[in-house]
This record gives C-alpha cells, structure tokens and sequence, in this order.
C-alpha cells in the first residue's frame, strides 16, 4: 500500500484506534460492574476513542469512510470471537498459570453475546451516521459539538439497549428491570462520555488540521460534505 499524503497517515491512525477499541470493548463487555445501585458493562471503558474516531473520520472522510470502517471492524470483531473459540477448545498444559475454566470464563462469551455486540455496533454506527450527516446538512461547517455530541447520544440510546436487551435479557440473564437499569445506567454513564469529550472533538480537528495544513483539511471537510451530502440530494 503507497500511503500518498499526510491525509491518509491520519486516516490510518483513525481506523486504528477505532478497530482496536472497538474489538477490545467487545471482549470485555460481558463483565458487568456495579456502581451505587447502577449496572453497567465494563466494556464502555473503550467506547470513547471510538466515539471520538467516528465524529473525526465522518468529519473528514464522510459517510462512507465510517460505513465501511464499521463493516470492517464487525468482521474482524466476528473473527476475533471464532479465534477465541478456536482456543477455548484447545485444552491447557499442566503447567500452564491460565487453566481452562479460567479462561472460558473470561473469554467464554455466550452466542447471544456475540449476535448482541456485533448487531448492536453495526446498528448504532449507521445510526450516528445518519444522525451526524442531518445535523451536519443544517448547521453546515458550525456547531460541531452539536453534529458529534447528538449524533452519539442518540445512537449510543441504541447501541445500549439493543447489546442489553440480545446478549443479556433474551437468554434470561437479566430481568426486565435490571436490563432496563443496566441499559440506562450505560447509556447514561456514554452520554456523560461523550459531553465530557466534547473538548477533545475541538484538540483532534486542531491537531489534525494543523498536522496535515488547513488548506488540505478544509478541502478534506468539504469534499466530505460533497460526497456525504450533495450527492446524496443529487441522487434523490
């Protein structure tokens, strides 16, 4: 692969925090922590760089660049669990520190929770696309707290209960009022995540803009914007 610019070292440095927190998240969401009265998944450890990878890579490669992104991420989250799978079945040596309750233990994820973490991430992925593209068609170039903070919050609302509801309420794992109190204390505790990131969003466009020179980063912006909303009413 020829890397041709400054613009794509980003693009990968992007996609690299968003693929490994992403898998990482999923292997460690069927841990559940309690704080106070609230449950959660300790999996929302990872969340914010993926929050803040996919407001900044839809900001200045567009839709597509998150679609595709996020399919790629799903199936190499899909191929993570089958090589967990494959090891699960591989018995330990006599000496080995890690024994295989142990380990199936901690990476012995339920089918449910697999279909639950991969449906809920793709759905909630192009849920925050179309949610950041709307907001990003009315305010144009301003406000981008607005279109990376409300596209978050709403398909994070999505993201927890649907996780919530395949990987731990269908197969009986939680009742109806603890999978409720666990999908709205997660949901509350990304929605904090992502308000508290929001000055983080402004240091990435900073950083990127000031690293690959804001004449490439303001046509990078615009060509997003071309692509993600202009072809679109084009097309319609």
């Amino acid at each position: 692969m020829q890397i041709k610019s400054r613009k794509d070292i980003v693009f990968i440095l992007l996609a690299g925090f968003f693929i490994t927190n992403a898998i990482v998240g999923e292997l460690i969401g069927g841990k559940l922590i309690q704080i106070g009265p609230f449950i959660m998944s300790i999996g929302i450890i990872p969340w914010p760089i993926v929050f803040l990878s996919t407001d900044l890579i839809n900001e200045y490669y567009g839709k597509q660049g998150v679609k595709r992104l996020t399919m790629l991420t799903a199936v190499l989250i899909a191929y993570a669990f089958i090589l967990l799978f494959a090891a699960l079945n591989v018995g330990a040596s006599d000496n080995s520190p890690v024994s295989d309750s142990a380990f199936f233990t901690v990476f012995g994820q339920s089918l449910w929770i697999i279909i639950g973490s991969i449906t809920a991430f793709i759905a909630s992925q192009m849920i925050d696309v179309f949610v950041f593209w709307m907001l990003r068609k009315r305010t144009g170039k301003k406000h981008i707290w607005l279109r990376a903070t409300g596209s978050t919050a709403v398909s994070q609302l999505i993201d927890s209960f649907i996780v919530t509801g395949i990987a731990f309420y269908l197969p009986g794992k939680l009742s109806l009022a603890d999978f409720i109190n666990t999908a709205i204390t997660g949901y509350t505790c990304k929605l904090i995540i992502a308000v508290l990131l929001t000055p983080m969003i402004y240091v990435g466009h900073n950083l990127i803009n000031i690293y690959i020179g804001h004449d490439e980063a303001d046509k990078a912006i615009d060509d997003s914007a071309h692509e993600s909303i202009n072809k679109e009413e084009e097309n319609s």
